[in-house]
C-alpha cells in the first residue's frame, strides 16, 4: 500500500502498474521491460500520439520473472491518467531476454511483431480522484516455447491483466493547534500514515478495501485518539466525521 504523497489533479485518476508471475521449470527467466503504453477509449490505436507512455527505468530494465512468485511483485511505475476508460495497455519488451538453466544462459528469440508491445484489453473505467492498481500476470511457464530440435527457445508471452480499485479516505482533525497530527490507518498488520495539513485536513489514497482503525497522534499538549471499525469500500472516497482532540490532562 502507499501513502499519499500529493494530490491527484482534478479530473484525473492515479494508476499503479505491477508485474507478477507464476512458477516455471527454469532457474531464472529474465525479460527486458522498456515501457507500458496506455490507450484511452475513443482513441485509435494506430494513432501513435494517442498513447500514454510510462517508461520502466529500474534495474537496467531487467526483471527475473521467477522472483515475482509467492505474492511478490515488481512496481513498473505509476502515473496520473485523465478520468475515463482505459481501452488497452501494451507491455513493450526489448531484445535482451533469456533463461538460466543449470548455470547456462539460453537466449530467447523475440518475434519482431511483439516489439511494438504486447496488447492487453482492459476496458476499465477510471473515476476521478480514485487510485487503481493494474496487475500484469506474465506466465513464464507458458510463455517459453522450444522450437523443435533447433535448440532455440522463443518468447511468446502469455499475459493477463487484472484491474484493482483501491480505497480513499479523507477527514479533518481539530483544533488546528494540535497539528500537524500524525494519522495512521491500520488494517491487520499493515499501517499507512500521513500528517494533517495547515487546515487540519488529511487524505490517504491507495488503500485496500476493509475495516480499519485510525490512530491520531497530535503535538504535545493534546491526547491521542483512536477511532475503530471504519469500513473503507474500494472505488470510493470515504469522508470521516471531524475528529476533535482533547487537551492533555496535566499531572
Amino acid at each position: 500500500m502507499e501513502t499519499d504523497r500529493d494530490q491527484i489533479r482534478d479530473g484525473h485518476a492515479r494508476v499503479n502498474f505491477y508485474l507478477i508471475d507464476a512458477p516455471a521449470a527454469y532457474d531464472e527467466v529474465w525479460v527486458e521491460i522498456l515501457e507500458v503504453r496506455i490507450l484511452m477509449k475513443g482513441n485509435n490505436e494506430s494513432n501513435e500520439s494517442a498513447w500514454i507512455n510510462l517508461p520502466y527505468e529500474r534495474n537496467n530494465n531487467k526483471i527475473n520473472l521467477l522472483s515475482l512468485t509467492g505474492g511478490n511483485s515488481e512496481h513498473l511505475g505509476e502515473m496520473e491518467i485523465p478520468a475515463g476508460e482505459i481501452s488497452q495497455i501494451r507491455l513493450v519488451l526489448g531484445d535482451d531476454n533469456y533463461i538460466m538453466q543449470n548455470g547456462r544462459r539460453i537466449d530467447l528469440k523475440t518475434p519482431s511483431a511483439q516489439q511494438s508491445g504486447l496488447k492487453l484489453k482492459v476496458n476499465k473505467p477510471l473515476e476521478a480522484g480514485i487510485s487503481y492498481d493494474l496487475v500484469i500476470d506474465f506466465d513464464a511457464s507458458r510463455s517459453i516455447v522450444r522450437a523443435g530440435n533447433s535448440g532455440q527457445y522463443i518468447l511468446k508471452p502469455v499475459l493477463r491483466v487484472v484491474a484493482q480499485e483501491l480505497a480513499t479516505v479523507e477527514g479533518t482533525v481539530l483544533p488546528l493547534e494540535a497539528g500537524p497530527v500524525q494519522v495512521s490507518a491500520i488494517l491487520g498488520q499493515d499501517t499507512v500514515g500521513t500528517f494533517t495539513d495547515n487546515n487540519g485536513m488529511f487524505l490517504l489514497r491507495g488503500l485496500r478495501g476493509g475495516t480499519y482503525n485510525f490512530w491520531f497522534v497530535p503535538q504535545e499538549g493534546y491526547q491521542d485518539s483512536l477511532i475503530q471499525n471504519i469500513t473503507l469500500p474500494v472505488g470510493q472516497i470515504t469522508k470521516l466525521d471531524p475528529v476533535i482532540l482533547e487537551k492533555a490532562v496535566e499531572e
